[in-house]
């Protein structure tokens, strides 16, 4: 047995991807999560099975594992950050804030001279762990942030897993064949828990760059093109010749970047691209183009998928006109359930396109692709900007 790990968020990423490798390391898992039915789901059934779909498919159970509602009884959760090993999160990269204080009270309890409690932040989002960590700290008295930062270990990750949309019934996950967890070494100073499915790093930043700007970056526009093209099915958007085509733009000057920045060769890249593309084909992960594309105010900012690599490629003297095509794409996208995407309307309904590119973009006149985003926003508001 190598302990216990706290990990916030139970949903199917939680449950199908971090909880399952923590399980297989051995660990038992304390599941913690505001969803009164999914941890009322979890304290009933003593296992869950995690599919695994795709041309070698197969099935896993897990066990041995507690669940805590933080909501209802947040004392219970902080007494287990007390005493884990690990803590992770796959909670989304803005509740990240709303489980610091948590974290906090946490390392606040946990015994002096005990060992350090490795945090791991599992999110699509660049140096997440560091951002959790600052909302750590700024949960807490400054003064009393050495003392706290003293008993944590915070390590950057980089994590990559299909989990599509299914049903909300039970708690079996089906998840694709094929995932990632990278994990910097450097901050553990020779002494990482035993993670053996984890892939450990000495530099993070390509391989995080690497995923975000292909996996990520390809995702987006398969959803956001499909959407235009009124297909439901991730994987009949990739089959569309159109959409197929914005994707290889996409993903060629993303490769054009990567290889760029952290000198991947164009064989290796290329190599990572073609499987990513093979990944999005698998007929067997119903998942949708809605859940896929969700959430585009996020990611339509500064430094996420689309505008992160655009304005890299822009300061480096290099129109990045298929991922200009894509945000143009994501700004026709709406989905009456997803409160982003109707948010997102309503902002172009109501601000100008200067107005609408710095407050959804981030980016700000001056900087090299702003001009052309610009004129992306011009387009989709009718010259009101």
């Amino acid at each position: 047995m190598s302990g216990v790990a706290v990990h916030f968020g139970a949903g199917n990423i939680g449950r199908g991807f971090v909880g399952l490798i923590l399980h297989r390391a051995g660990y038992e898992v304390v599941f913690v999560d505001v969803v009164d039915a999914l941890i009322d789901g979890l304290n009933r059934t003593p296992s869950y099975l995690v599919k695994e779909v795709g041309l070698d498919s197969s099935e896993e159970r897990v066990d041995n594992y507690r669940a805590i509602n933080s909501r209802g009884d947040e004392p219970a959760a902080v007494a287990e950050i007390a005493s884990a090993d690990i803590v992770t999160t796959a909670v989304g990269p803005t509740v990240l804030k709303f489980v610091a204080p948590v974290i906090a009270a946490g390392l606040r309890q946990r015994p002096d001279g005990a060992p350090r409690l490795a945090v791991l932040a599992c999110e699509n989002a660049i140096n997440a762990t560091d951002a959790l960590a600052g909302h750590i700290r700024s949960a807490v008295p400054e003064d009393e942030w050495p003392a706290l930062a003293a008993k944590a270990t915070f390590a950057n990750t980089a994590v990559d897993r299909i989990v599509p949309a299914q049903s909300t019934d039970g708690l079996d996950v089906t998840v694709e064949t094929y995932f990632e967890w990278a994990i910097e070494r450097p901050p553990f100073g020779g002494n990482e828990p035993s993670i053996p499915d984890a892939t450990w790093v000495d530099d993070l930043t390509p391989y995080i760059e690497r995923k975000l700007f292909t996996v990520n970056t390809g995702h987006a526009t398969t959803a956001y093109h499909g959407f235009a093209r009124g297909i439901k099915k991730l994987s009949d958007a990739l089959a569309d010749d159109v959409v197929r085509a914005a994707v290889t733009g996409v993903l060629g000057e993303t490769k054009q970047l990567l290889m760029a920045k952290h000198e991947f060769s164009a064989e290796a890249q290329q190599a990572y691209v073609d499987k990513i593309l093979q990944r999005f084909e698998n007929p067997y992960l119903p998942d949708t183009v809605d859940r896929v594309g969700r959430q585009p105010l996020r990611k339509l900012s500064r430094n996420e998928r689309l505008i992160g690599p655009a304005a890299e490629l822009a300061e480096r003297g290099i129109r990045p006109q298929h991922l200009l095509a894509t945000v143009a794409a994501a700004l026709s996208f709406e989905v009456p359930e997803d409160p982003e995407s109707v948010e997102l309307q309503r902002l172009l309904r109501t601000l100008t396109a200067a107005e609408a590119t710095e407050r959804i973009t981030g980016l700000t006149p001056g900087e090299p692709l702003y001009a052309d985003v610009l004129a992306v926003f011009e387009r989709r508001v009718g010259g009101r900007g």
